[in-house]
């Protein structure tokens, strides 16, 4: 679990400076966030803390940059009629 949130935040963190990717930033991210404090909750070490910590902020950064940059679904979609 800590490999997948260090993960999930480096590609999170990295294409939310792309804003055509502002989807996979969002999800990404969005995974990533909730991955990693569900992985603090369950880790036995401190090395595995300082690890899942760095992959937390990298897909809270990356999430917010893809949210900015227009959200979890493409532009123009809408869930209004």
């Amino acid at each position: 679990m800590t490999i997948a949130t260090l993960v999930c935040g480096l590609v999170a963190f990295v294409t939310g400076f792309i804003v055509a990717a502002h989807m996979i930033a969002s999800w990404v991210g969005a995974v990533g966030f909730w991955g990693g404090l569900y992985a603090q909750f369950v880790s036995s070490t401190t090395r595995q803390r300082a690890l899942i910590i760095v992959g937390i902020v990298g897909s809270f950064v990356g999430a917010a940059l893809g949210i900015a940059h227009g959200g979890f679904f493409p532009r123009g979609f809408s869930l209004r009629n």
